[in-house]
């Protein structure tokens, strides 16, 4: 195999590993605007076409309904050098230069959904949905320290879910669905020549594709009590596209800058969820879900190339987030709400990527539904995310197994916080 090849399939792993290694924190919550003022802590024991994407079981008695919800994100973090080190392939080894604070790497974005839900018949309802379950968006100058690890991340997910839900009993609804998923990703980073004296090289790696999975749920009715539960398959992805190496001076060969075809192959976790609705008076709901995300199956990155195929172990665990929260009807046409939830991170602390760093979060959240018609609601929400400190602790080497091998190691601080503003509205029809 040439070095050229060599050098681009650990540069490219390396790549995909960082893309998806804060996959934890690349799942956005934010899929209805309702369980965003109560932190995500009732949605599986709802009912109605915005509980959709927690479970498919939820439209099972709700009659013609259709939801938009609109959300905007805003992370303000700051991520800061602490002794970072490049060893070349001499032996030489230096700090790693260049802009040692980067401010606000995690663009701010707009997230949609929609749902609309159908009765057939006395017991059967059909429902469709769309969501935007995995998306981020990261940018690094090209003078940063992390530039050897990441300069832009661009993940795009669209979920369309396809819904049939049954009323089993007087007191027991079940749901099934189809989930397809398209998700396009576009990954850039610095590469080092062979001497701090030279400019970098640059790699890129986009790619698109479609998958599917699948979900299950559960909803049982009692007095003042709905009981709710759900299960969301994996995904196993796979993004067919390119990766170009450019930039690379001598002594690299010229063919060592190159474009070709590449896939990458990863999975997406699966997603257990367990919640209660309790009306302990006429007006006030207390609202408990606790999920199980199964983030254990994110353990390799498979990387194939027109000339090899590489597999990068990861380290990824499982992780259980819980939330609680109340609904209060203060009248007939106003609903408010609020929640708290603890959301960890699956992601190792050896290891942790500078594309979009993760840690330990708490979720606050405070919302409103008003009844403006008989047939129209509208529903706002704000939610505040406490991140815990965090660090990037990660060693890359880049031309693994050759004479250019060239070893990162990237150390820094993370600090930040996310804010959420959600608006939307349900019809009935």
């Amino acid at each position: 195999m040439r070095q050229a090849h060599v050098l681009s399939i650990s540069t490219l792993a390396a790549m995909a590993m960082a893309a998806d290694a804060r996959a934890g924190g690349f799942y956005l919550q934010e899929q209805s605007v309702r369980g965003t003022g109560r932190a995500y802590s009732g949605e599986v024991a709802d009912t109605g076409v915005a509980s959709l994407w927690w479970n498919p079981a939820a439209i099972a008695r709700s009659g013609r309904e259709a939801y938009v919800g609109l959300h905007g994100v805003i992370v303000d973090g700051r991520v800061s050098n602490q002794g970072s080190t490049i060893t070349y392939p001499n032996g030489l080894s230096v700090q790693v230069q260049g802009q040692p604070l980067a401010f606000k790497p995690i663009e701010p974005g707009l997230l949609p959904n929609l749902a609309v839900a159908m009765p057939v018949g006395d017991r059967l309802a059909l429902g469709w949905s769309a969501s935007a379950p995995y998306n981020f968006t990261t940018k690094y100058d090209t003078r940063s320290w992390v530039r050897y690890d990441a300069l832009t991340s661009d993940l795009r997910t669209v979920d369309l879910q396809f819904t049939g839900a049954f009323r089993a009993t007087d007191w027991l609804d079940l749901g099934v669905a189809a989930n397809v998923e398209r998700t396009e990703a576009f990954l850039s980073s610095a590469f080092p020549n062979l001497s701090p004296l030279l400019p970098d090289g640059r790699t890129d790696l986009q790619g698109k594709g479609w998958d599917w999975g699948w979900s299950v749920g559960a909803q049982a009715h009692f007095d003042k009590l709905t009981l709710g539960a759900s299960y969301k398959s994996k995904i196993d992805h796979k993004l067919d596209g390119t990766v170009t190496v450019s930039g690379l001076l001598p002594p690299f060969p010229a063919a060592a800058n190159f474009s070709a075809d590449a896939s990458a192959s990863v999975s997406t976790p699966w997603i257990a969820t367990l919640g209660a609705r309790y009306a302990l008076t006429d007006r006030l709901t207390l609202n408990g879900q606790v999920q199980r995300v199964g983030w254990g199956e994110f353990d390799a990155i498979r990387v194939r190339l027109p000339t090899a195929v590489q597999v990068i172990e990861q380290n990824y665990e499982d992780v259980t987030t819980g939330g609680v929260g109340l609904d209060y009807a203060v009248s007939p046409k106003l609903t408010l709400r609020t929640g708290v939830q603890y959301d960890p991170t699956p992601t190792p602390d050896i290891g942790r990527t500078a594309r979009v760093p993760d840690g330990d979060r708490w979720l606050f959240g405070v919302g409103a539904t008003a009844n403006a018609t008989e047939r129209l609601k509208v529903d706002a929400a704000l939610a505040y995310i406490h991140f815990k400190d965090s660090r990037i602790n990660r060693t890359d080497v880049t031309g693994a197994g050759t004479p250019a091998a060239t070893t990162t190691r990237l150390s820094g601080d993370v600090k930040g916080a996310g804010y959420v503003m959600s608006l939307g509205v349900r019809t009935s029809f």
